[in-house]
């Protein structure tokens, strides 16, 4: 069974940095596309981010393009997302996404 972890979530201020990670279990990392995807409270869950399971192809929605940085570490089998210049609209709880698998979020919040 397919499962997916993320951790790294937490509380900072606008203009601060944040990594998340998704660790995947039960299957081998190398096979999967990996996405992040986000929820903000009232809106519907939205793509951020995607890598291609080499990690030559990445994908970034234009609300982030420039300040998150999508990367893995197939050995590792761990996705990670480092988000730079924060910003209050951020503030979500993002999901790690593969294999139709979801990951249970982790809740990021920007204040200002």
């Amino acid at each position: 069974q397919v499962q997916l972890v993320e951790s790294g979530g937490g509380l900072v201020q606008v203009g601060d940095s944040l990594t998340l990670s998704c660790v995947i279990s039960g299957r081998p990392l190398r096979s999967l596309a990996m996405g992040w995807f986000r929820q903000a409270p009232g809106k519907e869950r939205e793509f951020v981010e995607a890598i291609s399971p080499k990690g030559r192809i990445r994908d970034y929605a234009d609300a982030v393009k420039g300040r998150h940085t999508i990367s893995r570490d197939n050995a590792k089998n761990t996705v990670v997302l480092q988000m730079n210049n924060l910003k209050a609209e951020d503030t979500a709880i993002y999901y790690c996404y593969a294999g139709a698998v979801w990951g249970q979020g982790t809740q990021d919040t920007v204040s200002a």
